[in-house]
């Protein structure tokens, strides 16, 4: 029983190792059946050989081989999916989904067929070229770069150094300002946290918006509970900072002020570069959230007047799990550390950093800043298309400033249509109805709110999401899939039947339960 056990465990393994040859010579009667590899070409070929009669033994020489390129690996799957749907598709279209999309992965992964993937704010797909860069740090380069006293640690020290210039050239940035964290909600609660309690004996006011990320709002919400006050400044119906009352909520007090660069939800970019004029006269601190705007829109923090910046790398293509902080040097920013320990980071940020995430970071800004021009032809093409489609259904409207925003992210509001029952019915295609931080909530949008917008409004906004290996054929199925389902949603609302029949919803009076 127990060598039979071992005979099925065997076989479950897909590589067999030279080094197991005594035990398996040992063996008495052969194993029931064995695979082998044979080398030629990207990819193993496998073949099934018979039960032997006599012990197997596995010959020193044997080759295995694995896959190091990631894109031709990507392909060759891509192209037996391909095969294997022209025969047995995966997914049954309906009579509204004759175009089925074929490029798109439907693989059955236990939670449904893939969908095109549009929610580029939420995270974006890890970019191959980043992973492998990455790979070599979690099997021959695993040395802790802080062990200074031998190789390993340097080599990986090395790595991490040249994704710190990475991450710093996008952004004109000193390389020692550069500061690794595990993401830009950490870096968000560094400034807002760290700042304020090195200050807290002189400076006692913390500035920001009515519609920043959760992280900063809840940091700033914290640190009253520390006898700090905060001013949440509005924003008009565009979402953009009104800088007069910027400037009149200036006070010798303020410490920080902490604006985000790209709005998470709508995109809309902020006047980064006169907010830091304004900050740099008044001799306070400016901290911006640039999560969704790094890489994605020409930042300088020297041309800009920028103190602090949050960066993550999973919006940029990277890994998830690593971000920066930018620290200004001259004239020197203090704050606060909120880890204690072995002084990592200039001091700022104790713990042993991770290569594999640093160095995917490192190169997924790397390419950022090379493909910057190609990536904003391609979306903005795309974007273009995609606002221009959506907007053609009746009763729709575009979120934020139509001037000041980045293409990449779109949020529309489709009335007489709740946002959740659209979802549901778009299970082809992967869209958010707020920022992911808040998406499992089923209130309205904090941020619509603060743009004015009503919950009938706020509750029926999808965002769309654009990036760099988005394509047109998915964009040309989204536009397609939208105007028909929201169609029929809207046919099963009487709201929408009173709106056909010309009726002012606003001059009913609702009666209540």
């Amino acid at each position: 029983m127990l060598r039979n056990s071992f005979y099925r465990t065997f076989q479950r393994f897909s590589v067999v190792s030279p080094t197991r040859q005594p035990v398996l010579s040992n063996l008495k009667g052969g194993l029931p059946s064995f695979r082998t590899y044979a080398s030629g070409g990207a990819a193993a070929a496998v073949k099934k050989v018979q039960p032997a009669a006599e012990p197997v033994k596995v010959p020193d020489d044997l080759a295995l081989e694995t896959h190091t390129d990631i894109q031709t690996a990507a392909k060759e799957q891509a192209d037996q999916r391909q095969a294997a749907t022209e025969t047995t598709p995966l997914v049954s279209p309906t009579p509204s989904e004759t175009t089925a999309l074929n490029h798109a992965y439907q693989e059955n992964t236990g939670f449904g067929t893939r969908p095109i993937y549009l929610d580029m704010q939420a995270t974006t797909p890890t970019d191959p070229r980043v992973l492998d860069t990455m790979l070599k740090f979690f099997t021959g380069l695993y040395g802790n770069p802080h062990s200074n006293t031998h190789a390993y640690g340097w080599e990986t020290n090395k790595s991490i150094e040249e994704a710190r210039k990475y991450v710093a050239d996008m952004i004109n940035a000193d390389p020692k300002e550069i500061i690794f964290t595990s993401g830009a909600t950490e870096s968000n609660n560094m400034v807002i946290k760290g700042v304020s309690r090195f200050y807290k004996k002189t400076k006692k006011h913390i500035i920001t918006t009515r519609t920043e990320h959760k992280c900063v709002l809840e940091a700033a919400r914290s640190m009253i509970n520390e006898g700090f006050e905060v001013t949440f400044l509005g924003v008009d119906k565009h979402g953009l900072v009104d800088l007069k009352e910027l400037e009149a909520a200036i006070r010798p007090d303020t410490c920080v002020v902490s604006i985000m660069s790209v709005n998470n939800e709508i995109g809309v970019v902020q006047p980064i570069k006169k907010i830091g004029q304004i900050c740099k006269k008044h001799k306070v601190y400016f901290h911006t959230d640039a999560a969704q705007a790094y890489g994605k829109i020409k930042m300088d923090v020297n041309d800009m007047n920028i103190d602090l910046m949050s960066i993550s790398s999973h919006k940029i293509y990277g890994p998830k799990g690593i971000g920066a902080l930018y620290v200004r040097r001259r004239p020197r920013v203090r704050l606060e550390p909120l880890f204690s320990g072995g002084g990592q980071e200039r001091g700022l940020r104790s713990g042993t950093l991770a290569p594999p995430m640093v160095a995917g970071f490192g190169e997924a800004a790397r390419l950022m800043k090379k493909e910057f021009d190609n990536d904003q032809a391609h979306i903005k093409r795309l974007s273009n298309k995609l606002v221009k489609g959506l907007l053609a259904i009746d009763h729709t409207s575009l979120n934020g400033s139509p001037d000041h925003r980045y293409p990449g992210c779109i949020n529309v509001s489709f009335a007489y249509v709740e946002g959740e029952s659209l979802l549901m019915a778009l299970r082809d295609i992967a869209l958010s109805s707020g920022s992911a931080c808040t998406s499992a909530s089923l209130e309205p949008s904090y941020v619509l709110h603060a743009l004015g917008k009503d919950d009938a409004l706020a509750h029926s906004s999808i965002r769309f999401g654009i990036g760099r290996f988005s394509t047109e054929e998915e964009v040309d199925y989204v536009i397609k899939a939208i105007s028909e389902r929201v169609k029929f949603l809207r046919e099963l609302s009487p709201l929408w039947e009173m709106v056909q029949e010309g009726i002012d919803l606003d001059s009913i009076e609702w009666s209540g339960h």
